[in-house]
This record gives structure tokens, sequence and C-alpha cells, in this order.
């Protein structure tokens, strides 16, 4: 969720402008019609473009050193329409900075919305204690898996009508995505080693001087590979609940993916990290009583087989992964409530773990609270480890996808 204070800067420095260059070096005049109704495949023009990569290439990446910071890929797909149009035609294009209007709306106004990233790790779950991603996966035998980007999909057009915004169709955001996964497949790291972060956005690029929705939005995805969202890696999280700073109130956009949610956190998060915690867990705006979530996730707590999350209340996002964790979680014999949960439960609580599309699922060693440390069980027979496994064994093709939650990129 929260990737640092220059949101705005980096989203300008990874755009360029309206007009992309007609021809590229190995990619001429590349168009996909997105609005097809079938799922179609990038292959399918295989005779319009040449990629770099081969299918067993992999990118000039040192991938033991790899971080969680941006790594620019090859390509990046981009899709405009005005305010009162349909997204119609987009293309891949070479990744590459954008002119942007000083008046843009997403300037001015904060205008743009992001489902939030899919990630295309190489996992395999013998390297679940290695890396914290999920969503689309190369598997152990080749095969590049795309994690539920439908859900991913519905999520912006939800945030987009929120924001006043046209947003692209669910097929157009689906073949995008796999446009896009595909093109730089080459830096998808080798297993064990990171994960392919897929970043959408619908951007508010059109000027505008006025407090007025903006004249024309630009629909841009792009891709990076990164490792561990956490700088503790696969150590437990130690969490800070800060009651001076809410992520969201009642009635605003917090249940929804809109950048605007992001940099008012920051100054939260960073004054715990000084203080030598991960993050910081959300009180509700209204009482400071009941759990939110965190900046960059949502939160479970486990008490025997019951586990709990925060219900959805406009102030909280919800989650893929959250959802698909609760949907897993039942599967397997769980007691699973949603429900408002007093910030005093978690005095009872055996587990604490957090769930995000970055963080994958992430353990939650203790959490602070006026002054006081409560700790939580870490070790032997834990429930994430075993909700996880479910999860990445789904995203990896190790277990039989039953769900119809992934999508195979030929």
């Amino acid at each position: 969720m929260v990737q640092g204070s220059s949101y705005i800067c980096s989203l300008v420095q990874s755009l360029r402008s309206a007009s992309f260059p007609s021809k590229l070096a190995n990619y001429s005049s590349y168009t996909s019609r997105a609005a097809s109704n079938s799922l179609r495949h990038p292959s399918t023009y295989s005779n319009k473009i040449q990629f770099e990569n081969s299918d067993d290439e992999y990118a000039d990446v040192d991938w033991d050193k790899l971080g969680f910071g941006l790594t620019p890929t090859d390509y990046m797909y981009v899709m405009r329409c005005s305010k009162d149009d349909n997204f119609k035609e987009g293309r891949l294009s070479r990744y590459a900075n954008i002119e942007i209007s000083p008046s843009a709306g997403v300037l001015n106004y904060g205008q743009a919305s992001t489902p939030f990233p899919l990630i295309s790790p190489n996992i395999s779950l013998q390297e679940i204690k290695k890396i914290w991603s999920t969503k689309a996966n190369r598997t152990e035998d080749g095969r590049i898996l795309l994690f539920r980007p439908d859900q991913n999909a519905t999520r912006m057009m939800h945030g987009a009508e929120r924001m006043c915004m046209p947003s692209p169709s669910i097929q157009q955001f689906v073949d995008a995505v796999k446009e896009t996964v595909f093109a730089n497949k080459r830096w998808i790291p080798p297993p064990g080693k990171g994960s392919l972060y897929v970043r959408p956005l619908l951007v508010g690029t059109g000027p505008i001087l006025g407090l007025a929705p903006a004249p024309e939005y630009t629909f841009l995805v792009y891709a990076s590979p990164v490792r561990n969202y956490f700088k503790e890696g696969t150590a437990p999280l130690n969490l800070y609940i800060d009651e001076e700073f809410v992520r969201a109130s009642p009635g605003g956009a917090g249940g929804v993916k809109t950048i605007t949610n992001y940099a008012p956190v920051l100054k939260a998060i960073a004054r715990a990290k000084d203080r030598g915690f991960s993050d910081v867990l959300y009180l509700d705006a209204v009482n400071r009583k009941y759990l939110e979530e965190v900046s960059s996730c949502n939160i479970f707590i486990v008490k025997g087989n019951r586990i709990s999350t925060p219900a959805i209340s406009g102030t909280i996002l919800q989650g893929i992964t959250r959802k698909s964790i609760l949907e897993i979680a039942r599967d397997h014999g769980y007691q699973v409530e949603e429900r408002a949960i007093p910030v005093d439960d978690l005095g009872d609580a055996d587990e604490v773990f957090c769930t995000g599309t970055a963080v994958g699922v992430a353990p939650v060693g203790s959490i602070t609270h006026r002054n006081r440390r409560i700790e939580f069980k870490t070790e032997s027979s834990l429930v994430w480890k075993e909700l996880y496994s479910t999860l990445v064994g789904l995203q990896t093709g190790r277990i039989e996808d039953k769900k119809g939650w992934t999508v195979e990129i030929h």
C-alpha cells in the first residue's frame, strides 16, 4: 500500500507524455484491442512484436541482492480516454517517463486509483519462509499464473466510481495485466529469489484548474522485480498502535484504493520506525477502540479455532489476499469472523498475522499499545503458516485450483 513519501513524484517519473513514439526498437506500432470479448493472450500478437526476452532468458539482475525498490523493466501498458468516453484501445510501450501537465487532476487534487499490485513470484512451498508475495506466479515447470486478476479489476472499478473516473472493464484490465506480465517475463525472478510486482494505475492526467473531475484519464500498468516488503524479511513484525493518527474516517475514501489514502499515514509510519517498530496498527476514528488495519495490510487475530478480522465498514480495504485467506480458512475448518475487534482482544490472542498483496501473509510477534507490549506465538504449529501454504500452493500450481482463481499465461 504505502510505498514512500514521494508517491506523486515517482508517479510523474513513471509516466511519459500523452503521445508515445510510434516506432520503438524491436517494437513497431503494437496496439491491442483490450475490449475484445475473449481473454486474449499476448502470444496472439507474436507476429507483430519482437520482445527482448526469450523463453529461457532472465534479465541481468543480481537476484540475491534484490530488495523492495523500483527496478525498471522493458514494457508498460497504457490506455487513455476522455471524461465522458470509455476506454477502447491500449498499447504496450517501452517503459519510460511521461510528461504531464502541471494542472493535471492527479497532481492538484489526487484523482487517481490503484487496485494495488498483482505480484508474479517464483515460489515453491519450500521457499515460503523466504518470500512474502502473491497474486501471479511462475510455477516450477515454467508456467505463469495470474492470481485473481478479475478481483483486482473489480476493485479498480469500485475505486474509480468513488473518485469520479471512468474505468477499464474487467476484460480490459485482465488483458492489460496479462500483456504486461508476458512482455516483462524475463524480469520474473528465479524460484525463491523474489517476485514481479505488477502495478496498475488509473490517473486523472487531463489538466483542470478548478475542483472537478479531470477531462482525460490514463490507465497504466508497469512492473518491477522485488523481494521482501518489510525490512525484517520473514521475521515476525512488531507493530505499534498510535492513537494520535487514524488511517480513515467514516464517509471518506478509506475503503477504496485511492492514492490519497497513503501519504497521510507516512508520518505515523516514520515515527513508529524511529521507535524501532515495523509499522502502525490503526484504530477506528470514532472511538479509538477497535482495530482497523495496518498501513500496508489487513490484520487477523487467532484464538484457538477462531480467526477474526475487522469487518468491512467503509474505512477498511477489502484486500484480495484478505478475501482469499478467509475462504481458505473456512475450507480448513476454522471458525471465521468478520467483526468489530476491540483492542483489548489482543491480550487473549494466540496469534496475529497480516495479509496484503505486497506482504503476502506476515506473522506479528508483538503489538505495543500505551507502553504495553503484547507478544504472540511465532513458533511451532502456526495457523498463518497453514493458510499461507495453501495460498502459495494455489498460486504456484502445486495445489489444483478448483476455485478458478488462477489465469494461466501461455
